[in-house]
């Protein structure tokens, strides 16, 4: 018995000792170190490296051929090392911001060990800093400041038309428990995202506590839809389980959706207003999303005409049917049913139909054509062009930016 408890002790010790030298492996580097100029200096322990490189959004991008087009991927620098086996680089000087990058160590993706915070995006984690900024800034905006915070709570629901028990993300504004008649935010994802996207990666709850605080938006709830709709929740949360996440199912055969995300989606308006303090009717919803999430907002918004008076399209993926080989903007002046569908939504006179995208993202032409065609029928709405691609610096700017557009 004796010779079991020292035997125990000694794997408790050993355990101990790992987690203590894991504790401390990286305690003598510090990265990313942001300096008193605004430059970051990235650092990485790894003596028997032969080559170091360092990936961000904060260099300069480079482009590349998806199945989607050609877009624009984190450029990379080479680190150079110290007699220390120190590796380690210095930026130029950053603007307030939210950053994302990674370590390449003889060719293979490696997280900085010296730093905690990351993100994941589909199936890519990166590790992430921010440069603050003056008060107001993005860095400002995006940060965890000193002001009432709001809840973010991971609720489940039941979609009839998706035959689900399904999950969403929900922001209730600071004070929610003592106010009511709450106007409501639809917040949509993009193609691989899922409900915790908007929460994570966007900072939605960091947005919406500053914005609120500084009296620059009103307050609201945010739900933050998982716009898959054959899946219950992200990926390994649910009871489909732990599969790789991506944009087609991460090599899963995932069950066969039961309708649409537009078809579906008045099962989360009516689950909202049935369990939540909020206001009814078009004038205190919006609805908004990036990507496939915008295209969903596209759909959504003219097959319920009457439901949403604020629309905001963040880098769509906008369509109607047909032959794809046919020019997007022939195809929305041919189609009868789409025609019929706009000719409603904007008799019913939207507050805001919002449209922002960058300059040099992929989806630019198919959002051009249908400024074309909104133009052409005389159709009001507002834009918004930035700088960069089909990136989430973009869809912070956007939602940042349409908050406070909406429910004035």
């Amino acid at each position: 018995m004796k010779k079991q408890l020292l035997t125990l002790a000694l794997v408790a010790m050993s355990g101990m000792a790992m987690a203590q030298q894991a504790l401390f492996s990286s305690a003598n580097v510090k990265s990313p170190e942001i300096n008193a100029d605004g430059t970051v200096t990235f650092r990485l322990y790894a003596p028997k490296a032969v080559t170091v490189r360092l990936t961000g959004d904060f260099l300069p991008q480079q482009k590349i051929q998806t199945q989607f087009g050609e877009m624009e991927t984190a450029g990379n620098v080479e680190m150079k090392e110290d007699s220390a086996g120190v590796w380690s680089f210095t930026s130029q000087k950053l603007e307030p911001e939210l950053y994302s990058y990674n370590f390449i160590v003889n060719g293979m993706r490696y997280l900085d060990p010296s730093n905690i915070y990351m993100n994941r995006d589909v199936a890519t984690w990166t590790n992430i800093f921010i440069i603050k900024g003056e008060k107001g800034s993005k860095g400002d905006l995006y940060s965890v400041n000193n002001v009432p915070h709001g809840n973010l709570a991971k609720v489940w629901y039941e979609s009839p038309t998706l035959k689900l028990t399904r999950r969403m993300t929900v922001y209730t504004p600071a004070g929610y428990e003592k106010g009511k008649n709450y106007p409501v935010l639809y917040l949509l994802h993009g193609a691989g995202g899922d409900e915790n996207a908007w929460s994570e990666l966007g900072r939605a709850a960091q947005i919406l506590d500053n914005l609120i605080a500084t009296g620059k938006a009103k307050p609201m709830l945010v739900v933050m839809t998982n716009g898959n709709p054959n899946t219950a929740a992200a990926p390994g949360e649910w009871d489909f389980g732990m599969y790789q996440p991506a944009m087609g199912g991460g090599g899963v055969q995932l069950p066969q959706a039961a309708a649409s995300m537009d078809a579906s989606f008045m099962d989360v308006v009516n689950f909202i207003e049935k369990n939540y303090k909020v206001a009814k009717g078009k004038a205190n919803r919006a609805i908004c999303g990036l990507s496939m999430g915008g295209g969903h907002s596209f759909q959504i918004s003219k097959r319920y005409p009457d439901s949403f008076d604020y629309v905001g399209l963040f880098s769509a993926a906008v369509g109607v049917g047909g032959n794809n080989n046919t020019p997007l903007l022939e195809r929305m002046n041919n189609d009868a049913t789409f025609n019929k569908e706009m000719a409603t939504l904007f008799s019913k006179k939207p507050k805001l139909y919002w449209i922002a995208i960058g300059k040099t993202d992929f989806l630019y032409q198919s959002n051009l054509a249908l400024r074309q065609y909104l133009d052409a029928k005389g159709y009001p709405y507002e834009y918004r062009e930035t700088d960069g691609g089909h990136i989430w610096r973009n869809w912070r700017i956007y939602l940042t930016e349409f908050a406070q557009k909406i429910f004035k």
